[in-house]
């Protein structure tokens, strides 16, 4: 057997799977191409293999009969709000949308969770009135606000 991975997580694209890989690696420490598969010397890329924060991924140029729904998403757990916000604005930036609760859209559809490490943190507290108000208040962001999310732990 060989030293890859057994298992990768598939993303499927219609034309752009070698974009959003090295988009993609370029975000987070740890990542890198791993393999290009190209069926000819001058074609588009079929299968691109690559690590993402030390996950297994790969990306398939397979059509346009295949969307990104929110059902799958790539989700990353940040340290602090620098980190969060850097990783929410690039993801966002050249037409990715905004979600609810972390969640947004890049622009090449795919889905992601940016959660701050405060989030389970707080959200699991053993005082559960107060991880009840972090996450009432998480409910109304779209992207994490950890001072936010602290003040209303504490009842601010």
């Amino acid at each position: 057997m060989s030293d890859k991975p057994q298992v990768r997580t598939c993303l499927l694209f219609d034309g752009r799977g070698e974009d959003a890989a090295k988009f993609y690696v370029s975000l987070l420490p740890d990542s890198r191409i791993e393999d290009i598969v190209r069926p000819g010397p001058d074609g588009p890329a079929l299968v691109v293999e690559f690590t993402l924060a030390g996950a297994p991924y790969m990306t398939r140029n397979a059509g346009p009969q295949f969307a990104h729904t929110p059902a799958a998403s790539i989700s990353v757990l940040t340290a602090d709000q620098a980190e969060t916000d850097r990783l929410w604005d690039a993801l966002l930036e050249g037409g990715g949308s905004a979600g609810h609760c972390a969640w947004l859209t890049d622009k090449f559809g795919v889905s992601w969770q940016i959660v701050p490490d405060a989030v389970p943190r707080l959200l699991g507290a053993d005082d559960k009135a107060a991880a009840m108000r972090a996450r009432d208040a998480m409910m109304t962001m779209g992207k994490i606000d950890i001072a936010a999310l602290e003040a209303a732990f504490e009842n601010a």
